[in-house]
């Protein structure tokens, strides 16, 4: 499983010109399930996520945590960080989760950050989205399971 972690001032998610997810401050997730990611994954990617130091402290450092600093979540399905570009031209998604697989451990990832106290925002999955963020730092980070 690999998430793309994006801080940010603001997000917000559209389908079809309708928004369907806004965040102020907080985290921008894009999240990519692969062929063999399980609930273990799930649980394991969302303690990184929640507890990873990315927020300023008041000296200006990195020592801060989402939960910490009260901040806000739109999590996004993103097959794509699971392209393979070795050969050729086209990319290829092989090792990326078939959709039914990458649909359950996504919404599963939705319900661990709700059982954590936290609202998050969503993309819709298998829909074209725009996706509209104000990074802040600019501070993005991948994480990945093992």
């Amino acid at each position: 499983m690999r998430a793309l972690l994006q801080r940010v001032a603001y997000a917000r998610v559209s389908v079809g010109g309708e928004e369907v997810a806004r965040s102020g401050t907080g985290l921008l997730v894009l999240l990519g399930v692969g062929a063999d990611d399980g609930p273990d994954d799930v649980d394991q990617l969302v303690e990184k996520l929640l507890n990873l130091r990315v927020f300023d402290d008041e000296r200006g450092k990195l020592n801060l945590s989402l939960l910490e600093v009260g901040g806000e979540l739109i999590l996004v399905p993103q097959f794509t960080l699971y392209a393979d570009t070795r050969k050729g031209r086209r990319p290829s998604f092989v090792r990326a989760a078939p959709p039914e697989k990458g649909e359950h451990l996504f919404r599963l990832f939705l319900e661990r950050l709700r059982e954590r106290g936290l609202k998050p925002g969503s993309g819709v999955f298998g829909a074209h989205m725009h996706v509209e963020l104000l990074n802040d730092g600019p501070v993005t980070i991948m994480l990945e399971t093992p």
